[in-house]
Formats: structure tokens, C-alpha cells, sequence
């Protein structure tokens, strides 16, 4: 864990690799709270809850404090778990079946955010639609009336090995051109999240806008 004065460094710091549209979501898995308003104190507006329990200890509490910040569930979403998040959620990146959707959709008391999350990886051990199944999962959510779907998310593959690192992303792009030229109702591409703390960078390169940076801002966290 990093000394609460390198924070704000590391975001300057990677804030100088960004492009000055994209987004810096803090992703605050295992990161003390006190850690996480040191990032929102220096300029973190929007920040990454994994876990439905974490959520419920603090995000109303930093919801409440920080009333400008914006949440985004960034972590695998259990549609049991949707009625005790939604409240306290700004937007959901890993939305990945119709039936998260059509739960969502349902208890929604108000338009949702939401990202499609794609395994372009084609790892077993990770969540998200098949690149093939994106476009027919979209045309389905894009009816429900409680969603907005605002583009598409993914996570590479975890290797120092660029060669199959940029792949990830770029098969992401392409989706999102491809759901672009179908030109469905409701439907924007205005974000690509894709990127993480060892490949933010490629990933920038190959369109993303919205990176989800956690060990480069807070350091190795307990597990």
C-alpha cells in the first residue's frame, strides 16, 4: 500500500498518460476508505466497487460526503444482488446476460447507465458476452426501458506480452464499430472501458476511454 501523499502523485501521474477525454475510474477494491477520499481529495471523481458487500459499507457514506462522485460497479453482478446495489450505482459496466439486464431493468426506479461486458480474451475464468453473442444481447437490452446501454467494456488478457494484450482491445473496437454501423435504437457507443493498471496504456492506443486503475493510484492491496 502506497503513503497517503503518493496518491494524488500517481494520479497526476497517470493522468499525464491520458488523453484529456478519457475517464480515470479508481478502482477501490480493498483500498481503505481513508485512502479513497485522499483520491477523491485529489481530483478522482469517479470510482470501481467490485464487491456488493464493500459497496454497501461505504459507498452511501462517501455518497454522502462526496455528493459529485460517480459509482460504477465494475465486478461480476449477481442478479440477486441488484435491488440492494442499484440505489447506491451511477452506472454498471459488467452487464453480460439478458437476465442481469431484464433485472436491472425491473427494479430500476429511474434510467440506468450500463456497459456490455465482452470476454474478447476468450478465457474461461472470466465473465462477459462472447464477442459473436454482443450485437444479438444489445438488440435484446436495448428495449427494456429502465437501460441505456453507453458502450461496451472488457478485460485483457494478463500478460507482459503486448502480442496478446492488444488483441483484446482491439477485437473490443471493432464490436463497437460493428454495433455502430447497426444502428439500434437506444443504443450509444460513447465509452470503451478497457484497460488496467499494467495495460492502460495499449489499451488507450487502441480507443479505449474510460480506464479502471487501481494498484497504479493506491499500490498492492490486501487480498
Amino acid at each position: 500500500m502506497v503513503l497517503m501523499s503518493d496518491i494524488a502523485k500517481n494520479i497526476a501521474a497517470i493522468r499525464g498518460r491520458l488523453r484529456p477525454d478519457t475517464l480515470l475510474v479508481a478502482v477501490i477494491k480493498n483500498v481503505p476508505t481513508e485512502q479513497v477520499e485522499e483520491a477523491i481529495r485529489a481530483g478522482i471523481t469517479d470510482i470501481g466497487e467490485n464487491r456488493v458487500q464493500e459497496a454497501e459499507a461505504r459507498i452511501p457514506y462517501l455518497k454522502d460526503k462526496y455528493p459529485h462522485i460517480k459509482v460504477h460497479m465494475i465486478g461480476h453482478l449477481q442478479t440477486n444482488k441488484v435491488k440492494k446495489v442499484l440505489p447506491m450505482l451511477d452506472m454498471v459496466q459488467s452487464v453480460d446476460s439478458l437476465r442481469l439486464a431484464e433485472e436491472i431493468d425491473k427494479r430500476a426506479d429511474r434510467p440506468v447507465e450500463a456497459l456490455i461486458e465482452v470476454n474478447t480474451s476468450g478465457e474461461t475464468t472470466k465473465y462477459g458476452i462472447l464477442p459473436e453473442n454482443a450485437l444479438e444481447l444489445i438488440n435484446s437490452i436495448s428495449s427494456l426501458p429502465n437501460i441505456r446501454i453507453k458502450g461496451l467494456m472488457t478485460i485483457a488478457v494478463f500478460s507482459e506480452d503486448q502480442g496478446k494484450v492488444r488483441p483484446c482491445f482491439v477485437r473490443l473496437r471493432e464490436i463497437k464499430d460493428q454495433i455502430i454501423a447497426a444502428q439500434i435504437e437506444n443504443v450509444e457507443m460513447c465509452y470503451l472501458s478497457m484497460g488496467m493498471s499494467d495495460d492502460y496504456e495499449i489499451a488507450i492506443e487502441e480507443g479505449s476511454n474510460v480506464v479502471r486503475v487501481g494498484r497504479a493510484i493506491f499500490g498492492s492491496r490486501r487480498k
